[in-house]
């Protein structure tokens, strides 16, 4: 009972880390252009967890080349989705890209339950399923900006690849979260900056290149650490469903940080979420 608890409390902190990266990035991208400011925010998040992977000693088995081809994978489709998700959303709306990858979800779930045998309640598909609603509710922006073209079809795909790289992530999970995520953030991130030079973005003064890696290595880093210790112990579908708080979290920080105030859609969706959460502390607490 208590692994459950401390993996639901990292799922929780990461999420909570994550979000925090939402409204200063807003912030840091009047100045960083946004591939760019992806790549710093992942390559921060690799050197950041270099720093500390080098100086402590984990616990947990490094990476052997039995991980190999799900860490190749992991990095691989962590560089394949962003491109994605660039094409789609220069293809559609912003309102559309934020409906859709709410996707993510249920990609996770089902890749987890096809592919890696893992298990899945009724009660756990229920949550997903109010956590998808909620996540809905909360980026819609109107009828009228929501339709299916070629550019929602690239952001489900860039959803299918995160469903399949958190699965790849979790057949890591039992191995150094560090070094696990000192691969991750140094590839991907190296790969979205070629992305973002190829492209024609410029890198930027300095005063803001530390703060968008030193946010990188908070928001990315530490957040993809304790997701993968909460992955360990609660699978790939469970840490995802706690996970998809972090919307919420980002909406209160930006109220809090930048001034911003929701609409009447924020209160519904986060009563939502709300039942949610309390399904899935029964599902998860009561399937120990």
């Amino acid at each position: 009972m208590e692994r459950r608890i401390s993996a639901i409390a990292f799922a929780i902190l990461a999420a909570s880390l994550y979000a925090i990266n939402i409204p200063f990035s807003k912030l840091l991208l009047l100045h960083v252009p946004p591939t760019m400011l992806a790549g710093l925010l992942y390559l921060g998040a690799g050197i950041g967890m270099g720093i500390v992977f080098l100086s402590a000693h984990s616990r947990r088995a490094m990476l052997g080349r039995n991980d190999l081809p799900y860490t190749v994978g992991m990095v691989v489709l962590d560089v394949i989705a962003p491109i994605l998700l660039m094409f789609g959303i220069s293809m559609t709306s912003s309102a559309n890209v934020s409906l859709l990858n709410n996707f993510e979800i249920v990609a996770t779930a089902l890749v987890a339950l096809a592919v890696f045998r893992e298990r899945i309640s009724p009660s756990l598909w229920r949550s997903i399923g109010l956590v998808t609603i909620a996540s809905a509710i909360l980026s819609f922006e109107g009828a009228e900006a929501f339709g299916f073209d070629l550019g929602s079809l690239f952001v489900l795909l860039a959803s299918v690849c995160w469903g399949f790289e958190n699965n790849c992530t979790r057949m890591l999970s039992s191995k150094s979260s560090e070094e696990i995520v000192l691969i991750k953030g140094l590839f991907s991130g190296a790969a979205s900056l070629l992305i973002a030079f190829l492209a024609g973005e410029r890198l930027g003064e300095l005063v803001y290149v530390l703060p968008a890696l030193l946010l990188g290595f908070v928001s990315y880093g530490l957040s993809i650490d304790f997701y993968i210790l909460a992955q360990s112990r609660l699978g790939a579908a469970r840490t995802s469903a706690w996970y998809s708080i972090n919307p919420f979290l980002g909406v209160a920080f930006s109220m809090i940080f930048i001034g911003e105030r929701p609409g009447l859609q924020f209160y519904v969706a986060l009563a939502i979420m709300a039942l949610a959460a309390v399904s899935m502390a029964r599902e998860t607490l009561g399937s120990e």
